[in-house]
Parts: C-alpha cells; sequence; structure tokens
C-alpha cells in the first residue's frame, strides 16, 4: 500500500480531458505506440506511410491486421465519437438493392452469392 503512494502517477494522453467532458485525443506518429512502415486500409490508401495497428478487419469468417495512418485515425475517430454523441443508429435495415440499382428479385442469390463455386476448386 505505501510503494503505491510512493510510485509515480503515469498520465495516459486525452483521459483527463475525457475526464472533463472532452474527447480524448487520437494517437498520433510520436506517441510513444508500436507505429510501423506499411499500407493505410482506411480513407486515403496510401501504399507506405507510418500507419497503427487498429484492429482485425473480418469477413467471411477470415482475419487480416488493419492499419491506418494518423490522418485517416484522426476521421476515424472524429466519425465514431459523431455516431457516439448523437446516438446515431439506423432506422431499419437497408433494403435489398440489385445490381444496376433496382430492387433486388426474391429467389434469385445477390451478386455475392455464386453458386457452384468454393475455394476447394469443387
Amino acid at each position: 500500500m505505501l510503494a503505491e503512494l510512493s510510485a509515480p502517477r503515469l498520465v495516459v494522453p486525452g483521459i483527463a480531458e475525457f475526464a472533463r467532458g472532452g474527447l480524448p485525443e487520437p494517437p498520433s506518429t510520436d506517441d510513444g505506440n508500436h507505429w510501423v512502415d506499411g499500407f493505410c486500409w482506411l480513407y486515403c490508401g496510401q501504399q507506405w506511410t507510418r500507419v497503427l495497428w487498429i484492429g482485425p478487419a473480418s469477413v467471411a469468417g477470415a482475419q487480416a491486421a488493419m492499419y491506418g495512418c494518423e490522418p485517416c485515425i484522426r476521421e476515424l475517430q472524429e466519425r465514431v465519437w459523431r455516431s457516439i454523441l448523437l446516438n446515431d443508429e439506423p432506422a431499419g435495415p437497408a433494403p435489398a438493392v440489385a445490381q444496376g440499382g433496382r430492387p433486388a428479385v426474391s429467389g434469385r442469390p445477390g451478386r455475392h452469392r455464386r453458386t457452384g463455386w468454393s475455394f476447394s476448386g469443387r
């Protein structure tokens, strides 16, 4: 207990501001996080820049590591906070739309549902 009182306090950037009602700062390339050189998977699509792992991306049950550059992470954080603060939720499910912008015809598979095709080549 006594050792805890004498230990230096760690300050996480943005947490104090968040506690006062502000928003935490997004990460930046000089913040001590593990930034690497690579591709930005977000808005800019830069081919080789400093990027930070932001989580896994999942498609059809497979996952890949997803990275973003500083400007795109800032934009993503702004969108996420805007959605959280406005309780931004869809009013209902999106209507099914076929290729070409027309309503999908029931009974036909969607454009991502090919029949008779698989990775195994069968």
